[in-house]
């Protein structure tokens, strides 16, 4: 029998990552039409600094909200159906911002577009690890971030060098060609054994695997698993996720998801444009912001291409570990400008060498692995309900820090920030390394027996890993 096809799982999990993208592009849309309007005035009413801080942060505030009940929503009729749903009060979203005619209509659009944004963040990650061989789980898994960052680099570039119509209007459609493409895909046959729909669970791994594929042997572990779920006895939700196991996965997947953001992602995006600007760089802060996003993008893709080769857990390490390096410069390099400004006009180059090292190794590291890490620690009967919990702390950390980063910067200065950013980098490397394990090539059940500590499972690893080296 011939072997399980790529192409299909690459095509359908761009499909639903699609919906990542559209959720970047929201993210990329604040940066570039902020002077337009804070400045300009271009719906044509006043928008001060402090109401544009709302317009931007509401978009994270509506992820937050609606992550668990997504969750719960996912069960009950499917992950493709959820994701097709999102799409009119996606479209209601971007019609308040088309036609606003004052702030709150432009709070309300970026509270619906955020809220529509984070329901594809736990359904498109989810469903992207269910369709996919554990071969290329992890690049699968990486599709969200890298359509996400993709998206935001899309936002940068249109709302850089068109009007702010036009800006709106390109950013409108994505959700319109997310569903025209993802009407055609299948179903997650996880969803469908877990239905009992065992004839649809098959036709989805024929779509998946291609027709010629033998996919019994895959197809017995789903419904294992399923199974396993449904004979034990029935438990409320609640109590499934108080087991041991489950709550260990859930600290470590809402620890990663907290770091991520806590790691200073944003201010480092935040102060990207006037760095550069500070220290003479003969860039715009226009092209800069691109320059930026279009690191981001090329370094997610490379990580995509070796995170099932280096593994998530050497991937976070080395984010890490050189996220605390570069902020730690950062936070010398502010501090040294703020006591004495002529202290720093000969290292010029520190903080946009700072800013890009930093980029980089969060693309490779934290970008894609806290999303991929969280849709692989679960089982079936939990999964959707524990990583719905991660994604609201990922998105209620992207609030806190855009909301409390210009209070830290204002009053204890900027230096002290970012080496705040750099203790939690420092941590991070810490955590990972003590508690968080390596899911590469292992299925849901050799990653269960090793969060229950199964001597056997690492007693199993540590022989294959001795017969590698003898070999």
């Amino acid at each position: 029998m011939a072997q399980p096809k790529v192409l299909p799982q690459y095509i359908a999990g761009l499909s639903a990552a699609f919906g990542a993208f559209c959720m970047g592009a929201s993210m990329g849309w604040s940066s570039p039409v902020e002077k337009l309007l804070t400045e300009k005035n271009a719906y044509g009413f006043p928008i001060s600094g402090d109401q544009f801080g709302w317009i931007s942060s509401l978009l994270t505030l509506g992820a937050t909200v609606v992550c668990i009940p997504v969750g719960f929503v996912i069960d009950m009729i499917g992950r493709r159906p959820t994701m097709l749903a999102l799409i009119p009060p996606y479209m209601v979203g971007w019609f308040l911002m088309l036609f606003a005619n004052s702030v709150i209509m432009l709070y309300f659009g970026r509270f619906i577009l955020g809220f529509c944004g984070g329901a594809f963040c736990v359904c498109a990650s989810m469903y992207s690890t269910e369709i996919s061989t554990v071969s290329t789980r992890g690049t699968l898994g990486s599709f969200f971030q890298l359509n996400t960052v993709s998206g935001m680099l899309y936002g940068y570039i249109i709302g850089g060098y068109c009007s702010l119509l036009t800006t709106n209007i390109l950013c409108a459609i994505l959700p319109l060609i997310f569903a025209a493409v993802h009407y055609f895909m299948p179903e997650s046959p996880v969803y469908f054994a877990m239905k009992g729909r065992e004839d649809d669970a098959i036709k989805s791994l024929l779509w998946l695997r291609g027709a010629d594929c033998d996919i019994r042997n895959e197809l017995n572990e789903i419904l294992e698993e399923t199974n396993k779920s449904t004979d034990e006895p029935k438990v409320s939700i609640w109590v499934a996720l108080r087991r041991p196991i489950t709550l260990k996965g859930i600290s470590i997947a809402v620890m990663l998801q907290t770091l991520q953001q806590w790691t200073g992602i944003n201010a480092i995006m935040f102060y990207s444009t006037s760095i550069f600007e500070d220290v003479g760089a003969s860039l715009t802060g226009r092209v800069c912001t691109i320059l930026i996003g279009a690191t981001q993008v090329i370094m997610t893709l490379v990580a995509a291409m070796i995170i099932d080769k280096a593994g998530r857990r050497m991937l976070l390490l080395i984010s890490a570990f050189f996220m605390a390096i570069t902020t730690c410069l950062m936070g010398v390099y502010f501090q040294m400008r703020d006591n004495d400004p002529s202290s720093v006009t000969s290292i010029g180059w520190l903080p946009i060498t700072s800013i890009l090292v930093f980029i980089v190794f969060f693309s490779i590291g934290f970008g894609p692995g806290p999303w991929l890490v969280m849709a692989e620690l679960f089982t079936e009967d939990v999964k959707s309900v524990a990583g719905s919990i991660a994604g609201t702390s990922n998105w209620f950390s992207a609030f806190l820090v855009t909301k409390l980063f210009p209070v830290l910067k204002d009053s204890i200065g900027s230096g002290p920030t970012f080496w705040i950013f750099c203790g939690i980098a420092v941590f991070g490397f810490v955590y990972i390394l003590i508690f968080v394990p390596e899911t590469k090539g292992k299925t849901i059940n050799e990653i269960q027996l090793i969060l229950s500590g199964s001597k056997k499972t690492i007693d199993s690893e540590t022989n294959n890993d001795s017969q590698k080296i003898k070999n």
